[in-house]
C-alpha cells in the first residue's frame, strides 16, 4: 500500500468514521493505537490524529511517538488531536467557559488557505470537546475561528502539519469531506485510486502469493462476508477451496436449503452439513445467554473440524472477518476491552484444529463488502441480506431452546421478514428479526382463553451495527404482520414492536 493514511486512535468514538469517509474520498487507509505505530511507515503518505475522550491536561497524557511522522509527512489533528499537537508544542489548552458541543458556523477563515478550498464562509461545523485552544504556539497561524472558538483551525508555518478543533468526519459537519479531501489530495499527494475493482485485482494477487496453491477450508453462513470471502479465495485458488455451509438447526425457516442452492449457481465447491440435532441436544436446558452462544460455538468448531479432516492436505481456515471485528478486538490502551457478547471470528482458533487462518476480508467496512461482491457481478438480493447472527435463532429465543421454539420463531421471522419484502420495506431496514419471549400472556381466541407466547418484532437502521436506530415501520403493516403471525402461528398469542436503539440496547436481545 504505498498511497495509504494512517489514522491514530486516542479512544474516540469517532476514529471510525474518520476512516469511514478517508475510504469515500476512494483512498486506502488504517487505524492503530496512537502507542502502537507500525514500524515501517514508509507506506503512509499523511496522518490524521484522532479526538478522544481524554485531556491533555490530565495524567496519564495519551503521547504518540511522532518522530517519524512529524515535519516528514502531512499531520492533521482532530479535536483532541489539535489540542495535543498545540499544548506540547508551546500553546495552551484550557478548559472551556461554555461547552462546546454541537453545531458552530466558522466566522472566520485565513484566505488562500489549502485546507478550506472551496468551503465557504459560515459552513456548519461539529463540535464535541470540554478543553480548548486559549493560544497557539509561536510559528503556527491561525486558519479558521466560529463565534466561541477562536483557534477552530491551525497551521504550523514550517510544516505540513494542521489541527482543526471540530470533527470533520461526521455528518453534521456539512464541508468536513471536502476539508478531508483537500488535506490528503490538495496538501498530501493522495491519489483516489482505492477502488472495489482495485482492491479485487490486489487481494486476488496477495491471496495467491500468500496460499500457493494450497487448500483452505472456509465455512459459509449464507450471508454478505463469508459469500464474498468466498468468491475472492475461488478467484485465487479455484477447486483448492473448500466451502463447508452448516445446519446448526437455528436458521431461518428453509434457509439451509435455499442457501445451498443459491451457491451452486455461484460455481462454489460447497457441501452442506445438517447437524441440526447435534446442536439442540448441546443446548438443551441452557439458559444463559453467554453461555448458549459458547456452546454454539464449540459445537461448530467441532463438526467443522470433523468435515475438515474429511478433505485431505488443509492448510488454511477461510473467515470473513471484516475490519470493524479487527478495530474492536485492539484496545487504544493496550489493555482488554469490555466483553459485551462473544465474537465469532476474532479470537484464534482451537490448538487441535491446527490451521493458518486467511481473512481477504479484513480490511474493509460493511459496505465495501458489498460494493466489492458488486464489482464481481454477486447476485443483488445475497449483497443485500440483512446481517444474521452467528448462533443464529438461538440468540433470539430468551430462555432454554426447544424444537418446538425453534419452529415457531421460523415461522414467525418468515412472515415478518417475507412481509418486509412485500411491502418494498426490506432493503430501507439494514437488519430485522423477531424474538421469542420467555413470557406467556392471557389472551382470547376464537372466545376462549389463551395463555400462549409473546414475541417481539425488530428493525433497525444502520451504518455498519456499531449504533443503530430502531426503524418507524408503517402501523398498517406491523398491524397486518401482527394479525398474521397471530393467526397462523399456534402458540403465539401476543406481537410487540421493539423501539430500542443501540445504544442503550443492543441491536440482538441476547
Amino acid at each position: 500500500m504505498q498511497n495509504s493514511v494512517l489514522i491514530l486512535d486516542f479512544g474516540s468514538q469517532y476514529t471510525q468514521l474518520i476512516a469511514r469517509r478517508v475510504r469515500e474520498l476512494n483512498i486506502f487507509c488504517e487505524i492503530k493505537p496512537y502507542n502502537h505505530l507500525p514500524e515501517d511507515l514508509s507506506d503512509y503518505k499523511a496522518v490524521i490524529l484522532s479526538g478522544s475522550p481524554h485531556s491533555v491536561r490530565s495524567e496519564p497524557v495519551l503521547h504518540p511517538d511522532l518522530s517519524q511522522i512529524r515535519a516528514k509527512k502531512p499531520v492533521l489533528g482532530v479535536c483532541y488531536g489539535a489540542q495535543y499537537l498545540a499544548h506540547f508544542n508551546g500553546g495552551e489548552v484550557a478548559p472551556s467557559k461554555i461547552r462546546e458541543y454541537g453545531r458552530a458556523n466558522l466566522a472566520f477563515i485565513e484566505e488562500d488557505s489549502k485546507l478550506f478550498d472551496g468551503i465557504p464562509l459560515n459552513s456548519q461545523v461539529w463540535m464535541s470537546h470540554s478543553d480548548t485552544i486559549k493560544s497557539l504556539p509561536d510559528g503556527v497561524t491561525k486558519l479558521a475561528s466560529t463565534d466561541d472558538v477562536e483557534f477552530a483551525a491551525y497551521r504550523f508555518e514550517e510544516e505540513s502539519t494542521y489541527g482543526i478543533q471540530f470533527h470533520p468526519e461526521v455528518y453534521h459537519s456539512k464541508d468536513g469531506k471536502k476539508l478531508l479531501e483537500n488535506f490528503l489530495v490538495k496538501i498530501a499527494g493522495l491519489s483516489q485510486s482505492w477502488t472495489p475493482n482495485n482492491f479485487v485485482d490486489m487481494t486476488v494477487q496477495s491471496l495467491k502469493e500468500q496460499l500457493q496453491g494450497d487448500k483452505v477450508v472456509l465455512g459459509l453462513s449464507g450471508g454478505v462476508d463469508s459469500s464474498v470471502a468466498a468468491i475472492l479465495l475461488h478467484k485465487a485458488i479455484g477447486s483448492n477451496l473448500h466451502c463447508i455451509f452448516v445446519n446448526n438447526g437455528l436458521l431461518r425457516k428453509n434457509e439451509f436449503e435455499q442457501v445451498l442452492e443459491q451457491y451452486e449457481g455461484m460455481g462454489l465447491n460447497v457441501k452442506g452439513v445438517d447437524a441440526s440435532a447435534r446442536f439442540l441436544k448441546a443446548l438443551a436446558g441452557e439458559e444463559e445467554p453467554e453461555k448458549k452462544r459458547k456452546i454454539i460455538g464449540k459445537v461448530f468448531i467441532e463438526v467443522f473440524d470433523d468435515e475438515a479432516h474429511q478433505i485431505s492436505d488443509v492448510k488454511w481456515l477461510g473467515q470473513g472477518t471484516i475490519y470493524p471485528d479487527v478495530i474492536e478486538s485492539v484496545s487504544v490502551t493496550g489493555g482488554p476491552s469490555a466483553t459485551i457478547k462473544s465474537h465469532h471470528n476474532v479470537g484464534g482458533l482451537p490448538d487441535f484444529m491446527k490451521l493458518k487462518v486467511v481473512e481477504p476480508l479484513k480490511m474493509l467496512f460493511k459496505d465495501e463488502v458489498r460494493r466489492v461482491g458488486a464489482s464481481m457481478n454477486m447476485e443483488a438480493n445475497l449483497l443485500g441480506r440483512h446481517p444474521f447472527p452467528g448462533p443464529g435463532l438461538g440468540i433470539r429465543i430468551l430462555g432454554d431452546i426447544t424444537v418446538e421454539k425453534v419452529r415457531m420463531l421460523q415461522e414467525v421471522d418468515a412472515i415478518f421478514i417475507n412481509g418486509l419484502k412485500e411491502w418494498g420495506l426490506y432493503d430501507k431496514v439494514w437488519q430485522a428479526g423477531a424474538m421469542l419471549l420467555p413470557v406467556n400472556s392471557v389472551g382470547v381466541m376464537g372466545d376462549e382463553r389463551t395463555y400462549e407466547k409473546c414475541v417481539a418484532l425488530r428493525a433497525v437502521e444502520s451504518t455498519d451495527g456499531m449504533t443503530a436506530d430502531w426503524v418507524n415501520l408503517p402501523y398498517a403493516f406491523l398491524q397486518k404482520t401482527s394479525n398474521e403471525i397471530i393467526n397462523k402461528v399456534k402458540g403465539v398469542n401476543r406481537v410487540v414492536y421493539d423501539i430500542s436503539s443501540k445504544p442503550p440496547a443492543t441491536i440482538e436481545w441476547e
